[in-house]
């Protein structure tokens, strides 16, 4: 089966991520960037009021990474093929990544602290190839779970011949 990266691929089941990934994005660049912000802001108040740009700037990164976040967890999705999984990313820098069951040699789940409260989980396919594995970020927990669970499956069976 044919799968397109800049077009519709005809017959490709393809599985977006959770939306709530993109408010533990969100949450998490917020998170991140405020000490930096607060940190530019105290010394616009007591050092030099030349750090205000700094503050300015740090502000408008903030506000565009929030701001895109939506679009780019969009244009994650993912689909199961029969002879592999192919994950996609991106809007502007497109990225689509094919991985045959047979070349999986484990699958595992992880999440962090805001993702866990969001009940999200992302799953990592690994390969003999670092580079050549991928990730399924942002999936509901018992969906992550199910999707780990298939592709041992699938890896399983496809390395012992059947």
């Amino acid at each position: 089966m044919s799968v397109t990266l800049f077009g519709a691929s005809p017959g490709v089941a393809w599985q977006p991520v959770s939306a709530r990934l993109a408010l533990a994005r969100r949450i998490s660049a917020i998170t991140g960037a405020l000490p930096f912000v607060v940190a530019a802001a105290g010394l616009a108040l007591f050092v030099t009021r030349w750090a205000w740009f700094a503050v300015a700037g740090l502000a408008v990164i903030l506000l565009l990474e929030v701001a895109l976040t939506g679009r780019q967890v969009s244009a994650i999705s993912y689909a199961e093929l029969p002879e592999e999984i192919v994950i996609r990313r991106g809007r502007l820098f497109r990225r689509l990544v094919s991985i045959p069951y047979g070349r999986l040699q484990y699958a595992d789940m992880g999440s962090g602290p805001v993702e866990r409260r969001l009940g999200l989980a992302s799953v990592t396919i690994h390969t003999a190839n670092p580079a050549s594995g991928g990730t399924v970020p942002g999936l509901p927990l018992p969906e992550a779970e199910a999707l780990r669970e298939r592709l041992t499956a699938r890896g399983e069976a496809q390395r012992a011949g059947l």
